[in-house]
């Protein structure tokens, strides 16, 4: 199970969007973990639809926090769809499901597009991404030797450039902490100064606000990494520790700090050095997207996982009219 289908993830995004937008939880799936929800809207304002959706996920009503990794709730011996999920897309009553960021190659995909086809559903792919990781069960230094020399250079070895401006250190600052909105602010400035605007809003803050509380009771550790030059804060990392794996949820830096530096790559390489160090963890999960200039997750990971986001129609007026949509984009 990822940290995506925790009890603190799951729940955490309900009570911030699901209960405000008067969604409605499907109830085989009773405390909404990995689960299933419906909501409605009307497709270009005129054809009202109902829609199927994992819990942490929106296709049309809002934007919220990614949730990657997703996958339908097993039963304890069950292969591919469970006796739940089967009972939830046959009985319940939608016009088109849409289940994102799937792993391509799953049980799950796979047992989803034969239902389908034995169905007569039409089933659309609405998206396609690549996560990336870093496998940490071997030695870093071999890991480093694996790099090209210019990722190596900004991941590792521009460490001693770093030095010469001034004391540098790593800390967890979420250690003895009960309020993360200190980091949070920190992250949200160095995007606004980046991109613009902040990562996350008011929602999204008050998500992750109550992630992190409950995550803790899963067995999950916070790492809220912060580089300091001298003490001041020059970048940082929003990294939770679940199940043998380090993911990284999301980063910011000081973009101008010194023309040498890629910043947010080296506090990249001191986040996968400690997990490296780390006998409980094998993986340091880069999750699904690239980076301002270039893709520099693809050049520091040693793996990737494929995803998918596939939409099922069921409703007939909904098929012809997608099915048209498609032909001519193609």
């Amino acid at each position: 199970m990822s940290l995506f289908q925790t009890h603190a993830w799951q729940s955490a995004w309900w009570e911030v969007w699901g209960r405000e937008n008067n969604f409605d939880l499907v109830r085989e799936w009773g405390d909404g973990r990995s689960g299933l929800y419906l909501s409605r809207y009307r497709i270009k304002g005129l054809i009202p639809a109902t829609s199927l959706e994992f819990v942490g996920c929106s296709y049309r009503n809002l934007r919220s926090t990614r949730t990657e990794y997703n996958s339908f709730r097993k039963d304890s011996e069950s292969v591919g769809l469970s006796a739940a999920a089967l009972k939830s897309l046959l009985t319940t009553r939608w016009s088109e499901a849409v289940f994102n960021d799937l792993i391509e190659d799953s049980e799950d995909t796979v047992a989803l597009r034969t239902l389908a086809r034995q169905e007569g559903w039409l089933v659309r792919e609405t998206a396609a991404d690549a996560a990336w990781h870093v496998n940490t069960d071997g030695l870093f230094r071999t890991y480093l030797k694996s790099l090209g020399s210019n990722t190596r250079l900004r991941l590792y070895n521009r460490r001693s450039v770093l030095e010469t401006t001034g004391a540098i250190s790593t800390e967890n600052c979420f250690a003895g902490c009960t309020d993360p909105g200190a980091f949070f602010r920190r992250l949200n400035e160095f995007h606004r100064r980046r991109w613009g605007k902040p990562v996350y809003g008011d929602k999204a803050l008050a998500f992750n606000t109550l992630f992190l509380q409950r995550v803790q009771q899963e067995g999950g550790e916070p790492q809220l990494s912060l580089l300091k030059c001298n003490d001041g804060v020059i970048s940082v990392l929003y990294n939770v520790k679940y199940q043998g794996c380090v993911y990284n949820l999301q980063s910011g830096f000081e973009e101008t700090f010194h023309p040498k530096l890629a910043l947010g790559t080296l506090h990249l390489g001191y986040a996968i050095e400690e997990a490296f160090n780390d006998p409980e963890v094998s993986r340091f999960d880069m999750l699904a997207g690239s980076g301002k200039k270039e893709n520099y997750k693809a050049r520091i990971a040693t793996g990737s996982c494929q995803l998918v986001s596939l939409m099922v129609v069921r409703n007939p007026l909904l098929k012809v009219l997608y099915r048209l949509k498609d032909s001519k984009a193609n």
